[in-house]
């Protein structure tokens, strides 16, 4: 028996019969410590409860127990297909059952045999599709727990393996929330969570494990939140930047435009922050294309004429290279040094940037990760900036916080989330939000167009070729799948380079080399690409004015924040831009989805409609997020529970600042593992 709670956050190298490829399975999972195995829960349960066959609906998934009364025969058809088939007798009937690309299965089908097996039921033809043969000891069970799982991992090793880990150190599982909390709110201790989590008694003792789980994630993020902001507030407030108000006209008269409202309005709100004594926390959400990025360097140069210096971090090399290039041809003329550092930048020039950072002579730098690096010192910083926020842990940013004596921190996203929301989940950050479009862009014309009208949309697509504009045109899928009819980006490439053959026409997704992808937006920047057929990969910050035109295939398989996203990449100039998005939506959710995308341009319209069509789990996942991501709950169905246990967090570190408590030590050790993972 282990005695140690450390053991708990080994890898899972560490549990018997677990190897080096399992490990790297179980990695592709986000699955690296024996920890990380008990805390991945099912996302959804089978019912393996048996019914008679007349009280089964048509296309009913049902556990069914009989005899096997023929020789299984496998029959090949198609490319690399089979069907497994054979009959069997429950009570007085007898019903046909196939297994499709499951051959293997044959050998373990004997005549006369009783058998168990999960599958889909066909009324007319008393057929099953089976799914898999249950063991007996599965047949015990009502529910069957099923996860998210991969090509390298499959369900029956995933629940072998955290069966493993159930065995071998449960013992050792402490409780993250408080006896107090857990008795006030009437939650589960974090081994009855696991345990009724993975092997459910019934529906109901899921239920409440889940519950307990929802609180138990929501309160851990909360409390490394609460500890942030206690951290802020016992140290210095912060210092005023005595910024200079003659050099900032300067800044606003050397600009080809004016300010918008919106966004004259957050730069005051900024200013006012930066004057008080106090570190500033806000949060700037903009639409797509509302101009946040002139707001940045309004802020960065108030910093800089204060004598202090300024960074800017975005999540991706493309992103960097962008505002670097807008921020210094708006700074460079004012004397203002402006560098930029990513992965990619040179030893040679990185050597420079770190020697001249840390003795002053650059003002802003603006980066990737690679801001954080110990490298990385700063003679003064007073102003961090952190672009599309929700891409990096939250020790990411306090590390490049940390590198500034208090420095003023801008947070900036173009996701919207309502302001309640934003307010709970950021923590005690200010909110500013731009809702209008920057003065002289015209609204995008947006159209829903069915695939059988397409021949409209290639009419179009030569009308501004030939007056001298760039397009886009974008699809889901990288490359050809079976499982999918999608329109792939390899295929629609070859496609419309055939079609479009006098232009010049690249393709550009995410799994191409960081090099490539950066040459080929840098050859579409340059106008020297006409089409650009490419992925979700230029969803956040490319900036091509001359692109006035996007077309987005399959357009019913992206969410609507995602689908404005997209749109924002173009309608950046001072012309007419136009959008098509080419589905043919199977259902009424996806034709709503069509029609609202094609007649709405308001970003925060759309995130409020988007939260009621589909939810955070699809609105706030992956790349689009704009807010953490959580694995059980879900902070627009579960957002009581955020609030309270938000609340309660913020009692226990006000009560217990570094959590030294014995009750607390196991919830401190957890937070201590999640920052690990964050880090590396």
């Amino acid at each position: 028996m282990k005695e140690q709670t450390e053991d708990l956050f080994l890898p899972v190298t560490s549990l018997k019969g677990v190897g080096a490829k399992t490990a790297e399975s179980l990695a592709s999972l986000g699955i690296n410590s024996v920890y990380d195995l008990l805390f991945y829960f099912p996302f959804r349960y089978d019912d393996l409860e048996t019914l008679p066959l007349d009280q089964i609906m048509d296309g009913q998934k049902v556990l069914l127990k009989g005899i096997v009364t023929t020789e299984p025969f496998v029959s090949h058809f198609g490319y690399r297909k089979s069907r497994l088939s054979f009959k069997m007798r429950i009570d007085h009937e007898v019903i046909m059952v196939n297994f499709f690309n499951q051959a293997w299965l044959k050998k373990s089908i004997e005549t006369g045999a009783e058998i168990a097996i999960y599958g889909k039921y066909n009324v007319v033809r008393q057929s099953l599709s089976g799914y898999k043969v249950v063991a007996q000891k599965e047949e015990d069970k009502d529910l069957m727990p099923i996860y998210s799982v991969n090509k390298h991992i499959k369900q029956k090793k995933l629940q072998s393996l955290i069966d493993l880990a159930i065995g071998a150190d449960l013992t050792l599982i402490k409780d993250t929330v408080p006896l107090e909390l857990r008795r006030k709110y009437r939650l589960m201790t974090d081994q009855e969570i696991i345990t009724n989590l993975h092997h459910p008694q019934d529906s109901n003792s899921a239920k409440l494990a889940r519950r307990s789980a929802i609180f138990r994630e929501f309160f851990l993020f909360q409390v490394q939140l609460a500890q942030i902001v206690n951290q802020r507030d016992s140290h210095l407030q912060g210092i005023s930047k005595k910024y200079d108000l003659e050099a900032v006209k300067d800044l606003i008269t050397s600009l080809p435009f004016e300010l918008s409202q919106d966004q004259k309005k957050v730069v005051n709100e900024i200013y006012a922050d930066m004057h008080e004594p106090i570190q500033m926390h806000r949060l700037l959400q903009g639409d797509v294309g509302s101009g946040k990025t002139v707001v940045a360097v309004f802020a960065i140069y108030a910093a800089i004429t204060a004598g202090f210096q300024a960074t800017l971090m975005v999540p991706t090399e493309i992103l960097a290279q962008q505002h670097f290039n807008k921020i210094d041809s708006i700074l460079r003329p004012l004397g203002v040094r402006v560098a930029l550092l990513t992965g990619t930048t040179k030893e040679l020039e990185k050597q420079e940037i770190y020697r001249e950072l840390k003795d002053g002579t650059i003002n802003v730098v603006v980066g990737t990760h690679a801001l954080i690096q110990p490298k990385v010192e700063f003679k003064d910083l007073g102003l961090v900036i952190i672009d599309e926020q929700h891409r990096f842990g939250v020790n990411q940013r306090s590390e490049l916080v940390a590198k500034g004596d208090n420095p003023d921190i801008l947070a900036m996203t173009a996701t919207p989330i309502p302001r309640t929301l934003a307010l709970t989940v950021y923590g005690d950050m200010a909110v500013s939000e731009i809702h209008t479009l920057p003065n002289g862009r015209k609204p995008i014309e947006s159209q829903w167009v069915t695939s059988n009208h397409l021949d409209r949309v290639l009419i179009k697509m030569r009308q501004q070729l030939e007056a001298g504009f760039q397009i886009y045109v974008v699809t889901p899928l990288i490359s050809e799948s079976e499982k999918s009819d999608l329109k792939n980006a390899e295929d629609l490439h070859k496609k419309i380079a055939e079609y479009f053959s006098d232009y010049n026409v690249a393709l550009l997704h995410g799994q191409m080399k960081g090099d490539d992808k950066n040459d080929i937006m840098s050859e579409f920047v340059q106008g020297n690409i006409n089409i650009l057929v490419t992925t979700s990969v230029i969803e956040v910050g490319v900036d091509v004015p001359n692109a006035n035109m996007m077309i987005i295939f399959n357009a019913e398989r992206f969410g609507l924040s995602q689908l404005h996203q997209l749109r924002g990449r173009i309608g950046r100039g001072q012309t007419a831009s136009y959008c098509f998005f080419v589905s043919d939506p199977k259902n009424e959710e996806a034709k709503r989805r069509m029609e609202i995308i094609s007649t709405t341009s308001d970003g925060f319209e759309l995130a409020q409609e988007d939260l009621k069509l589909r939810g955070e789990g699809d609105v706030f996942g992956k790349a689009q997020s704009g807010l953490p991501q959580f694995k059980t709950g879900d902070v627009v169905t579960n957002y009581n529970t955020l609030v309270v246990a938000k609340k309660e967090a913020r009692n226990l570190i006000n009560d217990d600042p570094n959590l030294e408590k014995e009750e607390n030590h196991f919830l401190k050790k957890v937070i201590q593992y999640t920052n690990k993972l964050q880090n590396d």
